[in-house]
């Protein structure tokens, strides 16, 4: 009789037939005890005794590399585990190889090789933000949005380039910390996604259609949604008003916390959602064919249109953008580029100074400029210099809420690290201010 404690715990997977084998060769004495001295056990079986893949073999690598534990594993999972480049791992093709004493020092340096071979291998991935035409201020946007791990939104008409723009963003991200990538990792070995960089910040762009529980997660058994698999990364939400409002509602939670908490009636599972972000919507309904200067939709179908949108979803992004149709100049290369140094068409300044940025603000505070609680904004206000007269106007004006003011100088505090300046004056509160009000008749006339 085979015994799982506790008892109510469900094995709604096969990974524990390689333990349960083990435990009977013990029992019937083809196996000796002694194997089980800080060892551990995972693995599917075949009926012929080859050992097959399981899902979620990350997080029980760690666990067993934390406390200096031995693991056997299939063989076929040890590409997922590349990350960890120490612990004493054991790949088996097969139950009968379970009897061989393994060289645990040969193990170490095969993981380390295996760990160290994945970067050295790693193979560029082509890069979106060189060849977007134009688009000076949204790439504008971006940077701040990848210096500060802002959220955003871009509203515009269709063919202006908001897809190419959101991609773009992984551009601009630096490569995971390994704690992060680690944290990545685990999820999707979860899911049983397979990553072919897994260094780099994770792009999500689920469709419209999403669901509720695949967007945040759940199920019979939990299973990590689109934002969990978004964490460390970009989340892009094309043609923002199609989706269920209720479903866009589901995103509060995990934009304030950095977690999507599922609780059911059989589990409660919370699981790391902090992301980025990016959506992307038609100024109104008719899409393409208002494209032109003119909307042909009235007045209550556009209003309908934006009102899919949760407003208290609008309100936790940080930064609005309009983007246009790129004009005739732009296409022929002809356009010329803002006089402005935080505009520059080169790839690498752009990324110097998102690094810069990012570094300064862990160095000066530990945390992004978008993760600063409320009660530190009072200090960069007072010491910004930025006159009293002018906040009043634009809180009235943009009639503010308390969560748009604090965005506003959290997004001033990252214009200001990307110039490398020390308090953010009036020119990077207007900037941040610029990006806070959706003009909805220019993106109609793009």
């Amino acid at each position: 009789m085979i015994n799982i404690s506790p008892g109510y715990t469900a094995a709604h997977s096969n990974a524990l037939d390689l333990p349960i084998a083990v435990a009977i060769l013990i029992a019937s004495q083809q196996l000796s005890a002694s194997i089980l001295e800080n060892t551990e056990f995972i693995g599917e079986l075949s009926l012929f005794g080859d050992t097959r893949p399981v899902q979620g073999i990350f997080s029980c690598a760690r666990a067993c590399q934390l406390s200096d534990q031995r693991l056997y594993l299939p063989a076929q999972n040890m590409p997922d585990i590349q990350l960890l480049v120490s612990g004493h791992f054991v790949p088996l093709n097969h139950l009968a190889a379970i009897s061989a004493e393994p060289d645990t020092a040969d193990l170490h340096r095969q993981a380390s090789m295996l760990g160290s071979g994945r970067v050295d291998q790693r193979s560029p991935m082509p890069e979106t933000f060189p060849a977007i035409i134009g688009q000076h201020q949204a790439k504008r946007a971006l940077e701040i949005a990848a210096a500060g791990n802002h959220h955003l939104i871009m509203v515009g008409p269709p063919g202006a380039g908001k897809t190419m723009l959101a991609r773009a963003l992984t551009d601009l991200l630096p490569d995971l910390e390994a704690e992060h990538a680690m944290e990545v990792a685990a999820v999707y070995s979860a899911s049983a996604i397979k990553r072919s960089d897994t260094m780099r910040p994770p792009f999500r762009d689920p469709h419209h259609s999403v669901t509720g529980p695949a967007l945040v997660g759940g199920g019979t058994y939990p299973q990590p949604g689109e934002v969990a698999l978004a964490h460390r990364g970009v989340l892009f939400m094309d043609e923002l008003p199609h989706f269920n409002p209720a479903t866009l509602n589901l995103l509060r939670e995990p934009m304030e916390s950095g977690e999507a908490v599922i609780a059911r009636a059989n589990y409660r599972v919370a699981f790391p959602s902090r992301f980025q972000l990016v959506a992307a919507m038609n100024p109104c309904p008719a899409g393409r064919v208002c494209r032109e200067g003119k909307c042909r939709c009235s007045l209550q179908q556009v209003q309908r249109y934006q009102g899919r949108v949760p407003g208290p979803l609008i309100d936790r992004i940080d930064l609005y953008v309009s983007v246009h149709q790129p004009g005739e100049a732009a296409l022929l290369g002809l356009e010329p580029v803002p006089d402005r140094p935080q505009f520059a068409t080169s790839l690498d300044p752009i990324r110097q100074r998102i690094h810069a940025a990012r570094g300064r603000q862990l160095h000066r505070q530990g945390l992004f400029n978008s993760e600063l609680r409320a009660d530190s904004l009072p200090d960069i206000i007072a010491a910004s210099g930025v006159s009293s007269a002018l906040i009043k106007e634009a809180v009235a004006r943009l009639e503010l809420s308390v969560r748009g003011y604090h965005k506003i100088w959290r997004v001033s505090r990252t214009i200001a690290d990307l110039a490398d300046q020390e308090h953010p004056g009036e020119a990077a509160f207007l900037e941040a201010l610029s990006y806070r009000s959706l003009d909805w008749e220019a993106a109609l006339q793009g």
